[in-house]
């Protein structure tokens, strides 16, 4: 078993680490202390990346190889079920670019640009100090337990560990939160891709060139990922470039998709991703979009450095307090931490990270740069998103994320109701705006991604020139596609792997996830249920997923509690008692935080956050005969009374689930504690591993002397 042997540390190394703290701990104090002053979004940059440095060298290895005791020596599921479907023993950068994009869907980009309306330090805070503590953690344990238990799904490893009781209720949560979030993603894309032959065209070529990645790697020439990596970013740049070709072409009119259209090919595209062998499709693709992904991510970055924006939304705005905002009702506590998932925690990737990634990872010792890495690469991400948001004029935020009942449908009315929440902005600032992207408006744009594409324009076009905001602005709409489709793929793969979890304790035969049948038919009923919510959804404004999007971030932090208690029972269980509360912690608070959301949410009296309060609103209007805006129609008022009380019992029923998850979880630890003896584990038995490969994405000196070592070993590291 593999333990690092205390080393003295250098003082090249002290000097590095201390001047990397100093600068996150001025950009610290910066963004906390400046009243009123201009501040600059590098400071915010400066305090992210410091931190994410530190906490990556420090306190992930401290969990990794003292809380987990990860061992190189033991041979992962990826190389004892090795079978070239599910599990393959992946190179170890093609794994972390298809984890990464994999787990970084919407929630990076979006929630940070809505919960911008509360000001950028409350964001900024829970995105930096709430990844470090909760979301990476969450990640690299779960995928490190789910790696020592055959890469078991969440649900059932919560079967196995708590007991039938929790583990039924955790089955049922993790599968029904799953599909409303497959669902969501899946509208959001069409969103972005509907009559857009630019981006339709761009990222339809992401499919053949990963297929071509897939097979450079598997059979023409194995192992040769610095090579396929340059050929596949070249196409990707060409795929880019030429789709703004197609765009201004004759063939524009075949890539223009109609909504109703793209539904078809994305259930198509889901279902025949999740049934491919992972190294054909999937693994490659998500691979290829990391490039984009992380390419955008930096120069965002390095043009935030050079432009030196200044941030101008308010640190923390009065919307905080009061709780009455436009784009979101409710207060800081707990709506921004429910706002704000994919950048901080995300119970989503829990479902990854017992999904896909334990079946591919080829030693234990990549969990730190694998669930631990990637987290922080999504959590810059959402800083990046936030940031975005808050350098734009806060004026022009608020009339793109009022909805048009709020602030109604001309620039005049817009600007008037926005000025009257203290931000002002004339009528011919809001129509120069709209018109410098090439857009005919800008109002009411709500969802996030628009704004966050305002602000990308607004940074890139300080460096590249005025002219190119336009091309920045569509450029990062269809951006934003991208990054949600990788995490669409794989999490219909997951829930595959969990429905067949679920289904091999009535019919053992499903417990082999790479049974032909039981590969099919789960998904086929996966992609029927999300695909079925997204079809009415596309078809009904008021109907389908858009039933269910106001919980999509509830649901997310709720399967986020019931990983961490996962986690807690099994560090208890394991015999690390005394570490856990590194897991612990995090769920006592985001237990706190989403069940005081939920029951916000469901008991309320205010119908803008409440869904029955709500509910009752339109009933009486129904019962008067009256509409209620924003309904149009009393077939509107039905809808949205059914809507409220669908959104309401389901948000009790979830809730209610976690709290019974949390508590046989307790029962459990509190068992074990007093009787080890009664305690039992899943784990699998030990295999003495053959596989070389370095723990990192750069081989230390000791790992290229034990790759020479073993010459002849494969694959090579």
């Amino acid at each position: 078993m593999r333990t690092d042997s205390p080393r003295k540390a250098r003082p090249r190394s002290i000097v590095i680490w201390t001047l990397v703290a100093l600068i996150a701990a001025v950009g610290w104090s910066v963004l906390a202390l400046s009243r009123g002053e201009e501040v600059s979004a590098a400071w915010m940059v400066a305090a992210a990346l410091g931190s994410y440095a530190i906490a990556y060298r420090f306190y992930a290895k401290f969990i990794a190889y003292k809380v987990l005791k990860v061992d190189k020596n033991r041979a992962t599921p990826a190389e004892r079920l090795n079978n070239g479907i599910d599990f393959h023993p992946t190179d170890r950068r093609v794994l972390l670019g298809h984890h990464f994009a994999a787990i970084a869907g919407a929630g990076p980009l979006v929630g940070p640009v809505l919960a911008a309306q509360m000001g950028y330090l409350p964001g900024t805070i829970w995105i930096i100090v709430g990844v470090i503590f909760a979301g990476a953690v969450q990640d690299m344990v779960v995928l490190f337990f789910s790696t020592r238990r055959d890469g078991r799904s969440l649900g059932q490893m919560a079967r196995e560990e708590i007991g039938p009781f929790g583990g039924a209720a955790a089955l049922i949560a993790a599968f029904a939160i799953m599909i409303i979030l497959l669902g969501v993603l899946a509208l959001v894309v069409v969103n972005a891709l509907a009559q857009s032959p630019w981006g339709t065209f761009s990222i339809a070529m992401t499919v053949p060139i990963a297929l071509l990645m897939g097979f450079y790697l598997r059979v023409l020439r194995p192992g040769r990922v610095a090579e396929v990596s340059l050929i596949g970013v070249a196409l990707l740049l060409f795929a880019l470039v030429a789709g703004r070709w197609v765009a201004e072409s004759s063939w524009a009119d075949t890539f223009t998709l109609a909504p109703s259209t793209l539904v078809v090919w994305l259930v198509a595209y889901g279902f025949i991703a999740s049934i491919l062998p992972v190294w054909m499709l999937l693994a490659p693709r998500d691979y290829l979009s990391t490039f984009m992904k992380i390419g955008t991510i930096a120069l965002l970055a390095l043009g935030v450095v050079v432009s030196l924006p200044t941030l101008k939304m308010d640190a923390v705005t009065d919307f905080a307090s009061r709780g009455n905002g436009p784009v979101f009702a409710g207060s800081l506590f707990p709506f921004v931490f429910i706002t704000i998932a994919c950048g901080a925690l995300s119970g989503f990737h829990s479902l990854i990270s017992s999904g896909t990634t334990p079946k591919m990872i080829q030693k234990e010792t990549q969990v730190r740069m694998i669930g631990y890495g990637s987290m922080l690469m999504e959590s810059a991400v959402a800083i990046m998103a936030l940031v975005a948001a808050s350098i734009i004029d806060p004026g022009l935020y608020f009339a793109m994320n009022a909805p048009a009942g709020v602030i109604g449908d001309t620039v005049q009315n817009a600007s008037q109701v926005v000025g009257s929440w203290g931000y002002a902005i004339s009528p011919g600032e809001l129509a120069a705006a709209a018109k410098n992207v090439e857009e005919a408006s800008l109002l009411s744009r709500t969802g996030g991604a628009p704004t966050l594409a305002v602000g990308v324009s607004e940074i890139f076009s300080d460096v590249t020139g005025d002219g190119l905001r336009a091309f920045w602005y569509h450029f990062a709409i269809m951006f934003e596609a991208l990054f949600i489709l990788t995490a669409l793929d794989a999490g219909t793969r997951v829930g595959r792997f969990m429905l067949q979890d679920t289904l091999g304790n009535l019919y053992k035969p499903f417990k082999d996830v790479s049974w032909k049948p039981g590969l099919l038919i789960t998904s086929g009923i996966v992609c029927g249920l999300w695909g079925y919510f997204l079809w009415v959804g596309v078809h009904e404004p008021l109907g389908g997923i858009n039933q269910l999007f106001p919980i999509f971030g509830i649901s997310n932090q709720l399967l986020a509690a019931v990983a961490l208690a996962v986690c807690t029972t099994l560090l208890v269980k394991s015999g690390r008692l005394k570490w856990a509360w590194i897991t612990g912690i995090p769920l006592v608070w985001d237990a706190t935080v989403t069940l005081t959301a939920s029951w916000q949410k469901v008991f309320s009296s205010d119908p803008r956050v409440g869904f029955f309060k709500q509910r009752s609103i339109y009933q009486d209007g129904i019962d008067r005969g009256e509409l209620v805006a924003p309904a149009k129609t009393m077939d509107d008022m039905h809808t949205i009374v059914t809507n409220s009380t669908v959104d309401g019992v389901l948000t009790a029923v979830l809730a209610l689930l976690i709290v019974v998850v949390i508590a046989d979880a307790t029962r459990v630890c509190i068992r074990h504690i007093r009787r080890p003896a009664l305690s039992t584990l899943s784990e699998a038995a030990y295999v003495e591993s053959q596989i070389i490969a370095p723990a990192g994405l750069i081989p230390t000196r000791e790992e290229k002397e034990e790759v020479r070592d073993a010459v002849g070993a494969e694959p090579r590291g």
